[in-house]
């Protein structure tokens, strides 16, 4: 029945912004300016990423990229828009009904903060997009939920881990695995690998995302008879000093913080400084190049949880590296090398999860895409893809668990898990 109201509501809103008429140009995201939101950090934010070229022809389809390429999460969404930017590049059009049309991406940057990504979200409706991909970050996917849902417009999730971005959002999707499974994945983890009976767990007070974590992290530990001890700082803290003391002076055996790409260089970097000898576990935001290049020469130990492994697809790989490094504004916005995260193979995935619903849709319609999605399979670079049929959440079971190699400066993988089982490499 939430189906059927849904579907009734999304043709009444497909009907009133027909009678809206009249699109605009692709928006590209805001060049990368500094911005209040945002922790201070040693590593520059690089600019924004460039406009994709508009459709010509009369038959185009829009598909809206809601990320945010400004404030503390930038770095994770350029390098996720990369991923729809070289899928985009690699297949422009799609046929839908034996008809061809040209895909234009349609970009509007939701700032990392939740109170910027509700006027994102408005953004891509008013541009007439006909689904949506993103965002990384679950708090801003959850603040441009309802947008969308009341306009009638399919998200599909990339990265965004934390469980409530879909529920009670009939119009949201995701492709990722969710922060129960991970906290699980890492939790356990922390225990095989090191026999821990103590963990210290840190995030930002208020995040959604890593409360969220934390909170599945330590439901499973003291469950296998751990302890753990938690603290949140305050937004735009830069100090992390007193925070890794206490997690010295109580004798945590590892420390978990599933933070923002932005708050984990500067927690490591003064860990570093510290001589922090406990290992470091990250979730899915930490495993980025610019928190790699952190600890680079450092005698940290960091591990963390995340969705795709270099090396995975070999294909893949090679002509992400080409599209990177042919590519000027590529290059900048992936942290000046070619190392492939994670979330831009994610990115890559989503859009032809996209792709896929509209044909099954045989229509531009967003209420015929919605529909079609809830039925779509598709094997991408990162895996098999599906929905399970309450939330619209992948039917996922695997995560890999790589570490940060401090002497080379590269992710080498530890283990992959699926399910229960973990499988040592």
């Amino acid at each position: 029945m939430k189906r059927i109201l849904a579907l009734v509501l999304a043709l009444c809103m497909v009907f009133a912004l027909a009678a809206c008429g009249g699109t605009t140009e692709t928006q590209a995201p805001a060049t990368d300016a500094p911005s209040t939101d945002a922790p201070a950090t040693d590593a520059p934010e690089t600019g924004a990423p460039a406009t994709e070229a508009p459709a010509t022809g009369d038959n185009v389809v829009k598909i809206g990229v809601f990320e945010p390429s400004t404030g503390d999460s930038a770095s994770g969404g350029k390098k996720e828009m990369l991923g729809m930017q070289y899928a985009n590049a690699e297949t422009p059009t799609v046929e839908v009904g034996g008809v061809t049309y040209d895909v234009e991406l349609v970009f509007a940057d939701n700032g990392s903060t939740t109170d910027k990504a509700p006027s994102a979200a408005s953004q891509l409706v008013s541009e007439g997009v006909s689904l949506v991909l993103g965002s990384y970050g679950s708090g801003v996917s959850m603040a441009g939920g309802p947008i969308f849902g009341d306009a009638g417009l399919a998200a599909i999730g990339v990265t965004c881990t934390n469980p409530n971005v879909t529920a009670g959002n009939d119009y949201y999707f995701r492709i990722c695995f969710l922060d129960n499974f991970q906290a699980d994945v890492l939790a356990n983890f922390a225990m095989d690998k090191f026999d821990a009976q103590v963990a210290y767990c840190l995030g930002e007070n208020g995040n959604e995302y890593d409360q969220g974590l934390i909170a599945f992290f330590e439901q499973i530990f003291t469950a296998a008879g751990g302890t753990v001890i938690k603290d949140s700082f305050p937004t735009n803290n830069s100090d992390f000093t007193s925070y890794l003391n206490k997690a010295v002076n109580e004798g945590a055996d590892v420390i978990f913080t599933p933070v923002s790409i932005a708050y984990a260089t500067q927690i490591l970097t003064q860990a570093a400084s510290l001589g922090v000898e406990a290992p470091f576990l990250g979730s899915d935001t930490l495993d980025d190049n610019m928190v790699l290049e952190a600890v680079n020469g450092t005698d940290i130990q960091l591990y963390v949880s995340t969705f795709y492994q270099e090396g995975g697809n070999a294909e893949f790989d090679a002509g992400i590296k080409e599209y990177i490094n042919s590519n000027a504004d590529a290059l900048a916005n992936n942290g000046g090398n070619d190392i492939i995260s994670a979330v831009t193979a994610m990115g890559y995935d989503a859009y032809y999860v996209a792709l896929e619903a509209i044909k099954a849709a045989g229509s531009v319609e967003p209420s015929a895409i919605k529909e079609a999605l809830w039925n779509v399979t598709y094997t991408g670079v990162s895996g098999d893809i599906a929905f399970e049929p309450v939330n619209g959440d992948a039917i996922r079971d695997t995560a890999f668990i790589k570490t940060a190699d401090t002497a080379t400066g590269a992710w080498v993988l530890e283990t992959v898990q699926t399910g229960s089982s973990t499988t040592a490499e």
